[in-house]
């Protein structure tokens, strides 16, 4: 039989990092490719001990039918700690809990993007958002970023040429993949954008809570004043990827519309882990194990950016994160990028090429996203060693 796949599906392509995934049940690969937390960052013996008690004495909740907003109580520690940690929230604002912050990004443009709307996005980007954004029928039109973030002028020249624009999408602190941090003055020049030509602004911060170098920098969210930007956060990066929760603060209509696409997604997100997480923040010292994380990944980002120095003669480039999982490497002239991840490959070191990271599934890239968060202190050395052994055999030098 022959199957009509529907048009918003036809041409997207399975998520590049989830398909090199599954070459990782190889143990000898060294994985610079997955977005994963360190697993010696997940809190076992608290979550061991908070899953006994909320078996013990919340059974029924944990396993039944929840509200699509979410727990009440978990909704309440996240507004407070928005308030609190990074000064997020007005009157206007509401908050649902979702099921990991991809589907917070989903959801927001099935709410406000109608086919053929237009996201403006960084480029490169998110590859799960971006391929959500598809999902949904939006167009996406990419905007080149440097060392500071997005490029404003460029983006005025995209909103200008774009009237149909709906949302512009930003991770302006740890990018993912780029690894670079936003300034201040650019977060409040995309602010200004968005409200001059009536867009909004959604803005992803999975990572904002893992700042181990340089100085907090506000969120775009924190400068909310006109009601036009969507907040995405989640617990994957500094709790458990698994449990897959996460939470989005923005205007209440907004919110409401999510609430039931939401519904008609998976109804709401896991009781049990919302019930759970809600406990371990109210319990244990949610700021002492975050920066437990930071000291962890200071830690492991210094070894790779310190052994990525070692190989410069190679020609390679690299960014310098201030936080997050990631560090952006681009290839010396003359390399292909797909020769050069074949030959990684071969050498058993698994990166995600940049390709899959463009708004233009067609654009070429000379770049590449590597991570220092789940390989071992051993595998970060020899990985970035194979790195460098590759660019010599591809150059021949």
């Amino acid at each position: 039989m022959e199957y009509n796949i529907s048009s918003k599906l036809a041409d997207m392509k399975p998520s590049a990092i989830r398909e090199i995934f599954k070459s990782l049940v190889d143990p000898s690969i060294i994985a610079f490719a997955a977005g994963n937390p360190a697993p010696e960052s997940f809190p076992k013996e608290d979550m061991a001990r908070i899953s006994a008690k909320v078996f013990t004495d919340e059974a029924v909740k944990a396993l039944q039918y929840s509200i699509t907003e979410g727990y009440p109580a978990l909704r309440e520690d996240v507004v407070s700690r928005l308030k609190t940690k990074f000064g997020i929230g007005r009157d206007f604002d509401s908050t649902i809990i979702v099921s990991g912050g991809q589907q917070g990004l989903e959801l927001a443009c099935k709410t406000m993007c109608d086919e053929g709307d237009v996201v403006i996005s960084e480029n490169p980007s998110f590859i799960g958002a971006l391929n959500a954004y598809r999902s949904c029928g939006a167009r996406l039109v990419g905007v080149p970023m440097d060392d500071g973030g997005m490029d404003t002028v460029k983006l005025e020249e995209a909103l200008k040429a774009n009237p149909n624009a709906k949302l512009i999408y930003t991770i302006p602190t740890f990018h993912n993949p780029a690894g670079i941090t936003m300034g201040l003055e650019r977060r409040r020049e995309i602010y200004r954008l968005a409200k001059k030509y009536g867009v909004l602004i959604l803005e992803d911060n999975p990572y904002g809570e893992l700042r181990f170098a340089g100085k907090e920098i506000p969120t775009i969210k924190s400068m909310d004043e006109d009601g036009i930007v969507i907040y995405c956060g989640s617990f994957s990066k500094v709790l458990s990827a698994g449990m897959r929760l996460g939470f989005v603060c923005a205007p209440a209509p907004v919110v409401s519309k999510m609430v039931v696409a939401k519904q008609v997604e998976d109804v709401h997100s896991n009781a049990f882990f919302q019930i759970l997480v809600d406990h371990y923040l109210r319990e244990c010292d949610f700021d002492a194990h975050i920066a437990d994380i930071r000291a962890l990944y200071r830690r492991k980002s210094g070894i790779m950016l310190s052994e990525l120095e070692k190989i410069k003669d190679t020609g390679i480039k690299f960014t310098r994160p201030e936080g997050g999982l990631f560090v952006w490497c681009t290839l010396p002239q003359g390399i292909a990028l797909d020769d050069f991840v074949r030959e990684a490959m071969s050498r058993k070191l698994a990166v995600v090429p940049g390709t899959a990271f463009n708004c233009d599934v067609s654009a070429p890239s000379d770049s590449f996203r590597i991570t220092y968060s789940t390989p071992s202190e051993e595998q970060i050395i020899r990985g970035v060693e194979i790195i460098g052994e590759s660019i010599k055999e591809l150059s021949g030098k």
